[in-house]
């Protein structure tokens, strides 16, 4: 078999055989196969898409390039959910112990984010003592015995992606559906989960900036994992506006508190019920989405979803107390607030250059070196449709120094105020095929 035949082939439109795809991926992550080969399989693929069987085999060779982690010995139906990104995506800190609730695994994997913000472990570290350095076997006990945990990325897991996708990111090939979707697939399958719940995110501060974009990847996704025997459903959900208010991270734990109250921002809410509703559903604990967003809701007024976020943060080691004492969280310095310069009505809020802002205020990550500043970040006072007075709050700022001049301007640029504007809907689609 050789890789030229491979780059011909896909070139003509024909489709490359299990076999084929498992030879490129191989080869390519064992360093046999030369960058500029791959290079050129890659643009033949964005030109000549792929079939969803070569999609599902492209996801499983990658999966069989590394570690893959087997959760086998948690009970139940080990539910994961993924988000394309975004800013202010508190979903995960509010989904975990609500889904848990209602005796749902959680085994939670996850990393430390660049760009706006940190990522989930960041925003958990927030909390004075909370770790995730457990091992594997307490990691096992703690979600069978309480059915929620979360670790740090561990281990080997699909390196050939890893490859792949710094090559994809120089040579103009990242926006390929069965790229984008066999990379995302292949993470979440070699973690382990028996059934995955995706967000596709759509809008100015996605990844998929159309609708009809984000749908195509939602549905090439849904199809992957259930056509390698992973049940899987999706939501499409607006980010051309940051979700909820907080941008930050012991701001967004702060938020995700309030949200398990039921006294959260209502989009926010809005999403974490859709997206738990089909995690719930694919665990088997309801019979139609319906139900489970109405079992969701029980668990959330009746107080045991914000008890489950309690006895998770003290099996980890952190101070369950802020959960009824917000104030113990980091705290930065100055609040300054940011005023309108007109009457008016929100009518945009560009989503990633707002999360850039929280980056300069030292909320994220720019390199893997960055140190984050857990305590700082924004929260918005308005969002598009509200109206607002010359002089009124747009944003409160978090900031732990008073010179913050750059980031005043960056938000300012971010921020457009009309005579009218409606409200963006907030979820687009639901993907269930």
């Amino acid at each position: 078999m050789r890789m030229v035949d491979l780059i011909a082939k896909k070139r003509d439109g024909k489709e490359l055989t299990t076999d084929e795809i498992r030879f490129f991926i191989e080869g390519y992550t064992a360093g046999d196969i030369p960058d500029y080969q791959v290079s050129a399989l890659a643009m033949a693929i964005y030109f000549q898409d792929m079939t969803d069987r070569e999609r599902a085999d492209l996801t499983m060779a990658m999966v069989n390039s590394g570690d893959t982690i087997d959760l086998s010995a948690i009970e139940g139906i080990k539910v994961d959910k993924h988000s394309t990104g975004g800013v202010g995506d508190t979903t995960t800190l509010v989904l975990a112990p609500l889904v848990a609730a209602l005796d749902i695994p959680v085994a939670k994997m996850s990393g430390r984010g660049l760009g706006h913000t940190g990522g989930t472990i960041d925003k958990l570290e927030s909390i004075a003592g909370f770790h995730v350095e457990i091992d594997k076997d307490e990691f096992v006990h703690l979600v069978n015995t309480h059915k929620i945990a979360v670790i740090g990325q561990s281990g080997n897991l699909t390196p050939a992606d890893k490859k792949l996708y710094a090559l994809r990111d120089v040579t103009a090939t990242v926006n390929s559906i069965p790229l984008i979707a066999s990379s995302i697939m292949s993470k979440k399958i070699a973690a382990g989960s028996d059934a995955i719940v995706l967000d596709v995110k759509t809008g100015a501060g996605a990844f998929m900036k159309t609708v009809d974009d984000a749908k195509e990847l939602a549905h090439a996704m849904v199809r992957i994992g259930n056509n390698v025997g992973r049940k899987t459903m999706a939501v499409i959900s607006d980010m051309s506006q940051p979700l909820g208010a907080a941008i930050g991270n012991a701001l967004e734990v702060r938020e995700a508190i309030d949200t398990l109250r039921g006294q959260g921002p209502k989009d926010l809410e809005e999403l974490c019920l859709a997206l738990g509703s089909q995690m719930v559903y694919l665990a088997g604990k309801a019979g139609s989405l319906e139900e489970a967003e109405e079992k969701l809701r029980e668990v959330m007024r009746n107080g045991q979803a914000l008890e489950k976020f309690k006895a998770f943060i003290a099996n980890q080691g952190g101070d369950a107390s802020v959960v009824d004492h917000p104030e113990r969280l980091p705290e930065a310095r100055f609040k300054i607030e940011l005023p309108a310069r007109e009457d008016g009505v929100v009518a945009e809020l560009v989503a990633d250059e707002i999360g850039t802002a929280a980056m300069l205020l030292g909320a994220g990550r720019a390199t893997k070196e960055s140190e984050i500043d857990l305590a700082v970040g924004l929260v918005l006072n308005k969002k598009i449709g509200d109206p607002v007075r010359e002089g009124e709050s747009l944003i409160t700022i978090h900031a732990n120094r008073e010179d913050i001049d750059d980031v005043k301007e960056k938000l300012y640029a971010s921020i457009r105020i009309s005579d009218q504007a409606e409200p963006p809907v907030l979820v687009h689609g639901i993907v269930t095929e």
